[in-house]
């Protein structure tokens, strides 16, 4: 509306201007009598000009800026330190997601510390069968050849990620390389093993044999919203009291993945 105000005021002064030249020019009238209206015009389409340039928005640079920012992994995941005879089998997904808060350490912020809190859940499918008698859970393998459509650990974590950050980041540019790295402490929320076979169907929850604290380390690089993300557990799943022929189960895992962060 400013602007539309402006347009018709300046268009009107031009013409005030012209109109001006042509009285001196037609009637010989001596320029000096309208030297001060024209003076006047001029002036006033000048302050006009400048309070146009004074309207432009002007854009504020955040130089104090914060990665703050919501993340979400999708993983494969596999077992590792494996007692013989347990292996994998069907597909052993994971998904993280949570919030970290950016804490710059240097003058660019290039580099910071991240502290988060998330949720994570975890599918291992394998072939080690689990029963419970009188409350005692014993393990055992499913024997090779045995039909069965479900043999699957299901567990939802609380975690909380503690990370070291470096990235390329400006204030004005919020597409930058990126290596995260860190630990995470992860507390079990809930365990759900199933198996499903042609006889037989159960659940066994809330298993005392399973590590409740887990930490690992991870680290994730890339460019913007795409990284890739890699997990280990430092902490084996099963504590050392779960055995299978008198060998402790362990099973630590490897989660690889990618990463989105999103501001």
């Amino acid at each position: 509306m400013i602007e539309q105000i402006y347009c018709l005021i300046s268009k009107l002064f031009k013409f005030s201007i012209y109109k001006c030249f042509f009285v001196i020019l037609s009637h010989k009238i001596k320029p000096m009598k309208f030297f001060l209206p024209i003076f006047l015009v001029f002036s006033a389409s000048t302050i006009f000009s400048q309070e146009k340039q004074l309207l432009s928005p002007i854009i504020a640079v955040d130089s104090l800026y914060r990665e703050d920012q919501f993340y979400l992994g999708l993983t494969y995941n596999s077992l590792f330190n494996k007692t013989s005879g347990i292996t994998q089998n069907k597909f052993s997904s994971g998904i993280t997601f949570g919030f970290l808060r950016d804490m710059p350490i240097n003058k660019s912020r290039t580099v910071a510390l991240g502290l988060g809190l998330g949720l994570s859940y975890n599918k291992c499918s394998q072939n080690l069968l689990l029963s419970e008698t009188n409350q005692t859970i014993s393990y055992t393998t499913i024997v090779s050849g045995v039909d069965y459509s479900k043999n699957k650990l299901d567990q939802y974590y609380l975690d909380v990620p503690l990370e070291f950050r470096w990235r390329t980041s400006t204030p004005e540019n919020h597409r930058f390389w990126r290596i995260y790295s860190g630990f995470k402490m992860s507390y079990l929320l809930w365990d759900n093993y199933v198996h499903i076979d042609s006889d037989t169907n159960y659940k066994i929850s809330k298993n005392d044999d399973l590590n409740k604290i887990q930490l690992g380390t991870y680290i994730a690089f890339g460019y913007n919203t795409w990284n890739f993300y890699a997990y280990y557990g430092l902490t084996p799943f099963f504590k050392s009291s779960a055995k299978i022929n008198n060998e402790s189960l362990g099973l630590n895992t490897l989660n690889i993945g990618l990463m989105f962060y999103i501001l």
